[in-house]
């Protein structure tokens, strides 16, 4: 590839969609580009308009801003960036979002837990503590 820092965007793209199918989702795959439309550069990370972004000066809002609108693009609900860490594996690189998107996730999350318990607890309980065990 001629140019080094597409070369280097493309990298962090396959690292990203080799760890989300082998812990997330075995179906994620890199989108094809759609110019103005752009639908973010990884599906298939549940309900996420994905960019990736591995460059050595880290814009934060410019990196909301594309994953927002890319979001919008693709119809799912929430976009992020996933940001290379430097010196760093892909495990360890930074899911950005702004507060608002934040904030309808979690507010997601709750409303479906408060669901699950309601239609069966013992269901909810169970999950619960799995999850807590393997964080």
């Amino acid at each position: 590839m001629a140019n080094p820092s597409k070369a280097k965007g493309t990298a962090w793209e396959s690292l990203i969609l080799g760890y989300l199918r082998e812990h997330h989702n075995p179906g994620a795959h890199r989108n094809v580009q759609m110019g103005a439309k752009d639908i973010g550069d990884i599906a298939g990370y549940y309900l996420h308009a994905v960019e990736a972004k591995a460059e050595k000066t880290i814009t934060l809002s410019d990196y909301i801003a594309q994953a927002n609108r890319e979001a919008v693009n693709a119809g799912q609900p929430f976009g992020c960036a996933v940001v290379k860490r430097r010196m760093k594996g892909v495990a360890d690189g930074y899911v950005v979002r702004d507060l608002a998107t934040d904030v309808r996730l979690v507010n997601r999350l709750r409303v479906m837990e408060e669901a699950l318990q309601d239609e069966s607890f013992d269901r909810w309980s169970d999950i619960d503590a799995e999850l807590r065990e393997a964080a």
